[in-house]
């Protein structure tokens, strides 16, 4: 009873906070490796590791698992990464204290480095304050409203044509399909696409590969976003 009403209450939440917002919109993803929170196989608790090793930034296993991609990408993600494509890290969830980890940062600045990318903009900033989803009760999660105010366009010194999102890690695509939407009002004519590293794969028992590359799309219906697949 107490989760129907949590679901509820988030409904109506959504449905005031969606007044701004278009009624419908999707962004196209791709991600490489599948993460699996609760799974107890062997490769579902590797995964855990490895997105651990993601989200702490670590230089040295970002290169390792962005060098396995950039192996693969003419394979399993051609023609997701363009020759002048560029690379656009969403910021932190906002911290008023400046601190040197960015795992979104660093990871745009290694497939840089790797060629899938020409240049690396940070003009995607936080404004107001939300709460970080890892550690907030699922219920009480940020939603796209809340991220979509949180970030404001810093203009650039050229207008874009090719644009990707680059996250550490994606769960339902909130944070990315709120800050596609907020690009596009500042490069209507732009490609905006997103990336993560990282999926979470919440919905099953264990993951049976870690690295699992797949292109699919991140929908807002009005309410909330979904991820596909």
């Amino acid at each position: 009873m107490t989760s129907n009403r949590n679901r509820a209450s988030r409904r109506c939440q959504s449905a005031r906070e969606s007044t701004h917002l278009p009624r419908q919109s999707h962004v196209q993803y791709a991600a490489c490796y599948a993460y699996s929170p609760k799974g107890e196989s062997d490769t579902s608790q590797r995964s855990r590791q490895l997105c651990a090793r993601v989200k702490n930034g670590s230089p040295r296993w970002l290169k390792s698992y962005v060098a396995l991609l950039h192996e693969e990408v003419e394979r399993c993600l051609y023609g997701f990464f363009a020759e002048h494509t560029l690379l656009v890290p969403v910021p932190q969830y906002f911290c008023r204290v400046r601190t040197s980890l960015w795992a979104a940062r660093r990871l745009a600045f290694t497939l840089q480095e790797a060629g899938l990318g020409e240049e690396v903009w940070t003009g995607l900033r936080r404004v107001r304050a939300v709460e970080r989803s890892s550690s907030a009760w699922m219920w009480q999660r940020p939603t796209v409203q809340q991220h979509y105010r949180s970030f404001a366009v810093i203009p650039p010194p050229r207008h874009p044509s090719d644009i990707v999102l680059v996250d550490d890690v994606i769960t339902k695509g909130r944070t990315l399909i709120a800050a596609a939407m907020r690009l596009r009002e500042a490069f209507p004519a732009a490609t905006i696409r997103a990336f993560a590293l990282v999926r979470t794969m919440g919905f099953i028992a264990d993951v049976e590969r870690l690295f699992d590359p797949c292109e699919g799309a991140i929908r807002w219906d009005g309410q909330d976003a979904y991820r596909e697949p």
